[in-house]
This record gives C-alpha cells, structure tokens and sequence, in this order.
C-alpha cells in the first residue's frame, strides 16, 4: 500500500483554522472576560489546533507527522517552561524576603510635589519591574497616587496616564512578568537577550514619556504636599527594610550582563531570596508557616510555600495587603497551560503547511524589512481588538510571523521585541480590552480618558515601526554559510 501523496495547502484553507480561533476567542473573552486565561482560552487553542488537523487530514497529511510536529513544538519550549517557574519561585522569596516591599519604599521616598508627574511615571516603574504585574500596581500604589494627584488638582486622565505608562514599562521589561517570557517563547528566542533587545526601543521611548510628564508638570504647577508617611511607615512596621536586600537582585542583574544561563541565574536569585528571608524577615516566615516560632520546621514551611503557591503578607494599610501577595510556582501554571495550547495549535499549522503558506503570503505582500513589522505590529492590534486579550496578542501574531521573519534573515528577538511593543503595551488602551477595563475600574478613570496621556503605550509601536523604517538595531542571523 502506497501512502496517498500530500495535497498543497491553499491560503483560503490555511486561514480556516486562523479565522475560526480569533472569532471563538473574541466568543470565549466576551462571555468569561478577565476570566478567559484560567483556562478557557487554552481550551480554544486545543480546538483551533484540532481544526487545523481536520484541514490537515483533508490535504492528506497524516495524523503521525502532525503528532510529532507538535511534540518538537512543546519540546522546543522547555527550557522556557523551566524559567517560567523559577520566576514564580523568585518572585515568592523576593517577597518573603523583603526585596520587594524594599523597592517599594525607597521608590515612593523619591516622591515631591514639585516633581510629581514624573515620580509618578518612576515609581510605578520601579514596582512593576519589581512585582512583574502592571494590574498589581495600578491596583495597589496606583489608586493611591491618583488619590494624591487629585487632592492636588491634576487632571484625572493625566495622572491615570503617568500610572499606567509607568506600569507598563516595567511589566514590559520585569522578567518576573508573564508577557516578558510569553514572547520570546511565541518567537523562539530566550528570556534575557528578549528583554535586553527590548532596550533599545523602551529606553528612549521611556525617556521621552518622562520628558513630556515633565513639561506637564510645569504646565500643571501642582502644589502641595505629597504624604506618603503611612504607606512608608505600614511597608517598615511590616517587613524590615535594609539596603542590604538589594544585594540579591544587583547580583541577579550582573549574572544577566555576564551572560549565565538564564535557569542558574534565576535558581541562584531565588535561593538567596530564601536565604535573606530567613536572615532579615525570620518573624515573617514563621507567619506564612502559620507557626509561632522560628524553628526549621517553620523556616522550612515557610519558604517552601513561597517557593510554590501562594503566600500573603498582612500590613497595617489595608490598601498594601494586595501588593503583598505572590503565587510562587503555581502562579505560572496558567501561563505554562497557556504556551503548551499555544504549541498545540502552532504544531498542528506548522505540520499541515499553514503557517509556511501564510507566512509566503504575507511577505509577497510586505515585501520590504518595513513591511513586514508593519504587518506584525497591526495584526498585534487587531488581535488585542477583536480578541481582548493581551496575551492572544503574543500568541497568535507571534506563530503567524515566526516563519516569516526567519526567512527574511531576521533574529527571533526582533519578532519577539516588536510583540512586546505592539501587543503588550496597547492592550490597556483598548476600552474593551480585558487590561483596558481592568485598569479602568481600579484607578477609576475611563480608558478614553488616560488614554491620550499614556504616552509610552501609544508611542511604543511608532518608535519599533522608526527602527524599522531605518533598519536601526535589527539584527540578522547569522550564517556560517553564505
């Protein structure tokens, strides 16, 4: 018996499955809404995937060599799977330990009336990078400083546009956030050279966002006092808060720069946080261990939660009780379900040729290096528009496109920097958007409102478009051969 001869996938057929999945997500978002990702989601990745294997299998592919696309896809992303728990693990001892609430208390101690637009921008940055979670800070410190913006009579939308700028740079760039390791999963580039290829187009669009807070502060001219001394003295009656505790995440950071492995330097980072844990915060373990005194019984119990599943801090402000607060391990499991559905679908499209025939269609339209990050950067939109969900953004852009910047020569990390500046950082400007809504009803200021203010979420996907356009920082792979 002769195997029956592969039929050639048609575009119309290679949509099929794309079209299907991005109408049932906008379905699935709009029914469970911020609750999509737990699980519905994942679910409607399976079905777009088994779609695609009903095409596949009418263009005679067989059931075997779809199988075992999607096995090398799942195998692929190990490595990143492996990172995505550690940095759950991190972010509970960095917790524990007192890391966190510290770059907290130091970066609300910059605050001044004089300069309060942009410290505003910093200090949302500093606790986003910190926490990883744009949703925490607007949920905890943002409410408190739209508070203190409007007993200074700053304008609503101009504040909520400080908070969420500052939010979203450091989700963008934290690599404690699940949008940072998703899109170089999606891309098929490692966590560390995503984040430090993101530089290049956060910084200076982060340096012109706090120039223009700047020039609004002066147009502004707020007066007044700034108090901070109850949030400062509930974070220091909480935790004990020491300079000394910055020394794990600056040897993180060093480890990062020398270029170690990415699993040994987040392994290391997280096993001194659980040993700064023990010696700066001993009464705090024996309170997550649900002990009574410090024991290696209780330091043990304690740290191993914070490692694993989900701790809570109490403080004296209520206000504060959110912000301390990590899911350890577990915390990941959605975004691990999350990429293997990805894999899922992505194999089923990669072994049926749909991704190569979408992928050849959209470069004869993009011809040119522009072209195609255009096309990247609008299909981001359009997913975050019609799916509302910012991780969609990631996921489906970033399988369509892989191919496509492969054969254009181009290093995964420009994909994976141009899905981040796309498709992270617009979903909050989207009303409907499940990040729009949420930050919305939190800071209690309309998306249309902050909107014209965030400046670093609108103009991060014109200045990945600039780089673009002068091929500025875009790098080649490079071939032994020629």
């Amino acid at each position: 018996m002769q195997e029956k001869q592969e039929k050639p996938i048609s575009l119309t057929q290679s949509l099929i499955p794309v079209v299907l999945l991005v109408v049932l997500l906008a379905i699935n978002v709009y029914v469970f809404r911020d609750d999509a990702l737990s699980g519905t989601n994942q679910f409607i990745l399976l079905l777009g995937g088994a779609i695609a294997i009903l095409v596949g299998m009418y263009n005679r592919v067989s059931y075997d060599k779809i199988l075992l696309q999607i096995v090398n896809n799942v195998r692929d992303t190990s490595n990143a799977i492996f990172i995505l728990l550690l940095v759950g693990a991190l972010s509970g001892t960095w917790l524990l330990s007192g890391i966190i609430p510290s770059m907290i208390y130091y970066g609300l101690e910059i605050l001044h009336p004089s300069i309060y637009l942009p410290a505003c921008v910093i200090i949302t940055s500093i606790i986003s990078i910190a926490t990883g979670s744009s949703w925490t800070t607007s949920a905890t410190v943002g409410i408190a400083l739209v508070g203190i913006g409007n007993a200074l009579g700053m304008p609503l939308g101009v504040i909520g546009g400080a908070v969420v700028s500052g939010a979203y740079f450091g989700d963008k760039l934290s690599p404690l956030s699940d949008t940072t390791n998703l899109a170089p999963v999606m891309a098929g580039t490692d966590l560390f050279t995503h984040i430090r290829y993101m530089l290049y187009t956060t910084v200076p669009t982060y340096v012109v966002t706090l120039i223009l807070f700047i020039i609004l502060g002066f147009i502004y001219g707020a007066e007044g006092q700034v108090n901070t001394a109850e949030t400062l003295e509930a974070i220091s009656a909480t935790f004990h808060i020491t300079p000394l505790l910055f020394i794990v995440p600056v040897l993180v950071i060093v480890l990062i720069v020398k270029k170690v492995q990415p699993i040994a330097a987040l392994l290391i980072g997280t096993l001194l946080g659980a040993v700064f844990a023990l010696i700066f915060q001993p009464n705090i373990v024996v309170a997550v261990a649900g002990g009574e005194e410090f024991n290696f019984y209780n330091a043990y119990k304690g740290v191993m939660l914070a490692l694993t599943t989900d701790i809570r801090i109490l403080s004296p402000l209520e206000s504060l009780n959110g912000l301390f607060e990590a899911g350890g391990m577990a915390s990941m499991l959605n975004t691990v379900w999350l990429i293997l559905c990805a894999m899922f679908f992505g194999g089923t499209m990669e072994a049926i040729g749909a991704l190569q025939k979408i992928s050849t269609a959209l470069l004869s339209i993009a011809s040119s290096l522009f072209g195609l990050f255009a096309s990247t950067v609008a299909s981001c939109l359009a997913v975050n528009i019609t799916t509302s969900d910012q991780y969609l953004s990631i996921v489906v852009p970033g399988k369509m496109f892989a191919d496509a910047y492969k054969q254009k020569g181009l290093a995964p990390e420009n994909l994976s920097r141009t899905l981040e500046d796309s498709g992270t950082v617009t979903s909050v400007l989207i009303p409907w958007n499940t990040c729009g809504a949420y930050h919305a009803g939190v800071l209690g200021i309309p998306t249309l409102t902050y909107l014209p203010y965030a400046f670093f979420n609108y103009l991060s996907p014109f200045v990945t478009l600039l780089y673009a356009a002068f091929d500025i920082k875009i790098r080649r792979i490079v071939n032994s051969k020629q």
